[in-house]
């Protein structure tokens, strides 16, 4: 199960899993973002390169603005997976 939300004061929560099957879900949300914007983890079980992909495209969109994603409350499983990734130069983990 995946979910991801805008809270009031605009921060995306993620929640569960984010896989292949969910990327349609996160990249709508993702795409309403508009400005800087806070990322939490918390409850984020798992992420897959699909995932991460969603991520991506969202930073770029928004760092040609001179935005951009700040991401916080990682698991270290998933610190771990931006760390290989090399994620970890392109976004601001917390």
């Amino acid at each position: 199960m995946f979910d991801i939300r805008i809270e009031d004061g605009g921060n995306v929560v993620l929640s569960g899993r984010l896989d292949a099957a969910q990327v349609e879900k996160a990249h709508e949300v993702l795409n309403r973002v508009t400005k800087s914007t806070i990322v939490d983890f918390k409850d984020l079980q798992y992420i897959s390169s699909a995932g991460l992909g969603v991520l991506l495209a969202a930073q770029k969109r928004l760092s040609q603005t001179g935005s951009r994603l700040k991401l916080i409350n990682m698991s270290s499983h998933i610190k771990d997976v931006f760390h290989y990734a090399r994620f970890d130069m392109i976004f601001e983990i917390e």
